[in-house]
């Protein structure tokens, strides 16, 4: 038996890189998946990569509207949440002088006022206990340069978990923060392979890390494996965050 066997999950941004690999891995752990991504395309080829137990909504975690028809469809279908991973996140590069009131307002949209809604939206369907996981990053606790915007929006939801954990006790509702460092996914894939190789180079491990080992620990978060942990931080970043 899988360690999410009979469990209903939600994934935001579950088309690609983590979010993708987490529902690869909460089916093979027995979970239905529900993933949402903005684009339509990418949205079945998820869905087909995944192959069963999945249903795929198409929205964005910064359109209200979006949520709710999300959570619409998984009260219909199933009727409950049991896990959540808030993990549909953007990046953006750009120096401090550079940063636009759209830059501004995109990534806070998104990444903390988008997460925020994802919780919140989701918690009537939520019966007695259940896991909620947050994508934070090693970006809320590292002062990279060109990246102020999107640190201080994971800085956020490093916060809410802080809160939600006070907040949510009573409900038997675990929030915990799952914060990558530095992986292969295809956020990447417009730097030069000088900048990606420079990135990879800072981590103690010297590499980049993988989707499937950031799934591993939302699996870890999301089962009873975890039942006595809620409110943490987990880095898995190979130790970026660490020295």
């Amino acid at each position: 038996m899988g360690k999410l066997e009979g469990k209903i999950a939600v994934i935001t941004g579950g088309t690609s890189g983590i979010g993708l690999a987490t529902a690869t891995r909460f089916v093979a752990e027995g979970a239905y998946v529900f993933i949402t991504g903005r684009r339509q395309k990418e949205l079945d080829g998820a869905v087909k990569e995944i192959g069963r137990n999945v249903t795929g909504i198409q929205g964005d975690v910064a359109n209200l509207a979006d949520l709710d028809r999300l959570y619409a469809a998984v009260k219909n279908q199933k009727g409950r949440v049991d896990v959540l991973f808030a993990n549909a996140g953007v990046g953006e590069w750009i120096h401090m002088d550079s940063v636009t009131e759209s830059h501004f307002d995109k990534l806070f949209d998104v990444n903390a006022r988008g997460t925020f809604f994802t919780v919140q939206k989701a918690l009537p369907l939520f019966k007695n206990g259940g896991s909620i996981i947050l994508t934070g990053s090693v970006a809320g606790s590292k002062g990279f340069g060109n990246f102020s915007v999107y640190n201080a929006t994971k800085a956020a939801i490093r916060s809410f978990a802080r809160s939600w954990t006070t907040d949510l006790k009573g409900r038997n509702l675990r929030v915990n923060v799952l914060s990558p460092g530095p992986i292969e996914t295809p956020i990447l894939e417009p730097l030069p392979k000088e900048a990606v190789a420079e990135i990879a180079a800072s981590v103690p491990m010297g590499r980049l890390g993988q989707p499937d080992e950031i799934a591993k620990a939302a699996l870890f978060l999301a089962s009873d494996d975890s039942s006595f942990v809620s409110g943490i931080e987990l880095f898995v970043d190979g130790g970026l965050a660490q020295i």
